[in-house]
């Protein structure tokens, strides 16, 4: 799916007004909609294989299904247009492949501290549309598999070939990505592999570097990023600490 240099930022939304429950008669999200996504951009998208063809959620014929097997429950409103699942974002359209939930795969590689007596290492990869560091993940091909996509994207990203280890899935959970809107949003999977030590890692794809990064905690992680002179990408923070959490034993 491409990157987007620029996401629009949408009305504020104060917390009291997020839900959807909550009624607010003069709600005017911005529309984020990229060139790609419109009517006249779509068939292009859709030729690409990114995109569905549905100009807007009226023109989806599986919300049954696509509702009974999301990942994060959602509802819809009076119109059957999907909800995001935690409220308000601010933003209308779409600004990814499809409408309701989209699916990311992001692998979480740790080396080293396999018996909790030595450093511990994430791998990360600088990302070439935000330039903070990332997990290098991204998102779910139609047709394909979490387990593949977290393989793939990692192969693509940075090089590094797991596809013969099994990772523990660490969360499946709503990521605040600035694409999302009110009718369309990711959900990822993130997968925690472990390796006794690291390996060689090459940016590559949409990874413009990929390093390793100390991980003993959130706080030497956000330290070490800021030491090379970068920052973490935010909406991977939630991710992080579940690996984290894992790792440490907390859950």
């Amino acid at each position: 799916m491409p990157k987007n240099k620029f996401t629009p930022r949408g009305c504020h939304v104060p917390a009291d007004l997020r839900p959807w429950s909550t009624r607010w008669p003069y709600y005017t999200p911005v529309d984020i909609t990229p060139p790609q996504l419109t009517r006249k951009g779509l068939p292009e998208s859709v030729a690409e294989g990114w995109a569905e063809p549905a100009v807007t959620p009226e023109d989806v014929r599986d919300w049954p299904g696509r509702a009974a097997s999301a990942l994060v429950p959602f509802t819809f409103d009076a119109y059957r247009w999907p909800l995001n699942p935690t409220g308000r974002t601010g933003k209308t359209g779409r600004n990814l492949g499809r409408w309701g939930e989209n699916r990311a795969a992001d692998p979480i590689v740790v080396a080293g501290d396999l018996d909790r007596d030595g450093e511990r290492w994430v791998l990360l990869i600088l990302r070439g549309d935000t330039r903070q560091w990332a997990i290098p993940g991204g998102m779910v091909n139609p047709g394909e598999t979490a387990p593949a996509a977290l393989v793939r994207e990692l192969r693509e990203e940075t090089g590094v070939d797991l596809a013969g280890q099994t990772p523990t899935i660490v969360a499946c959970a709503y990521v605040d990505d600035p694409r999302n809107s009110d009718h369309a949003w990711i959900v990822s999977t993130a997968a925690l592999y472990r390796l006794p030590h690291t390996v060689l890692a090459v940016g590559g794809d949409d990874a413009v570097e990929a390093a390793w990064f100390p991980f003993s905690d959130l706080d030497a992680l956000t330290s070490a990023v800021a030491d090379a002179g970068g920052q973490l990408y935010p909406a991977h923070l939630p991710l992080f600490t579940a690996a984290l959490d894992h790792l440490d034993g907390c859950c």
